[in-house]
C-alpha cells in the first residue's frame, strides 16, 4: 500500500513522506518537452500514447515521480481514469535543469527509481551540453547506456524504426528567442 494514497491529486512529487517542491521549468525546458512529445507521437502512429509532465508514476510505496515525458505502448498502458500511474511507461524522459539538486534527482535518484519500477528506457536530455543519453533496462534490473550522442541522426535501440534527429532538436533549441 502506498503511504501517500490518500491524496494522489496534490501537485508535485512525493518522496519519503514529503511533497517535493515543484520544479519551475524554463521556456527552453518546455520547448524541448514539446518537441519530444511531437516526435514520439509521430513515431507511435496511434500505437501508443505520449504523456507530459503531469503524469505521476507510483515508482514505490513511498515515492511518486513525474517524468517530463512518458511513452506507453498500446496494450501496456494504465486505465484512462488513473490519476496515479502504477504501470511503468515504455520510455520516461527527463530534460535536465541546471540546478545541482535537479541534476542529482534526475541523474541519480530517478535513474534507480525508474529501473526498480520497471521503466524499460530512460532518456536524459541535457540542453546545456547538448547530449541525449538513452538507458535501457537490463535483465539484471539495472540500466545500461544504449545510446549517448550530441549530434546527427541515430536509430534508438529497442525502439523499432525510431530515429532520433539531434541536429533537428538543437536547431529547434537555437530557434528559440534569447
Amino acid at each position: 500500500m502506498r503511504e501517500w494514497a490518500d491524496d494522489d491529486s496534490v501537485p508535485g512529487e512525493y518522496v519519503d513522506g514529503h511533497r517535493t517542491e515543484e520544479e519551475v521549468p524554463t521556456f527552453l525546458h518546455d520547448a524541448i518537452v514539446g518537441w519530444l512529445v511531437a516526435i514520439f507521437h509521430a513515431w507511435l502512429k496511434g500505437a501508443g500514447w505520449v504523456l507530459s509532465s503531469e503524469a505521476k508514476l507510483a515508482v514505490s510505496p513511498t515515492r511518486g515521480r513525474k517524468p517530463d515525458v512518458s511513452v506507453y505502448l498500446r496494450g501496456a498502458a494504465p486505465s484512462r481514469r488513473a490519476s496515479l500511474l502504477e504501470v511503468p511507461p515504455f520510455i520516461a524522459v527527463e530534460v535536465l535543469s541546471p540546478p545541482h539538486r535537479d541534476q542529482v534527482r534526475d541523474r541519480v535518484e530517478k535513474l534507480f527509481e525508474y529501473a526498480a519500477f520497471g521503466v524499460l528506457r530512460y532518456w536524459l536530455v541535457d540542453p546545456e551540453i547538448r547530449i541525449v543519453t538513452v538507458y535501457e533496462l537490463g535483465a539484471d534490473g539495472r540500466y545500461v547506456v544504449a545510446l549517448s550522442a550530441s549530434e546527427g541522426q541515430h536509430p534508438v535501440p529497442g525502439c523499432d524504426a525510431f530515429v532520433l534527429d539531434l541536429d533537428a532538436l538543437w536547431a529547434h533549441v537555437d530557434s528559440l528567442p534569447e
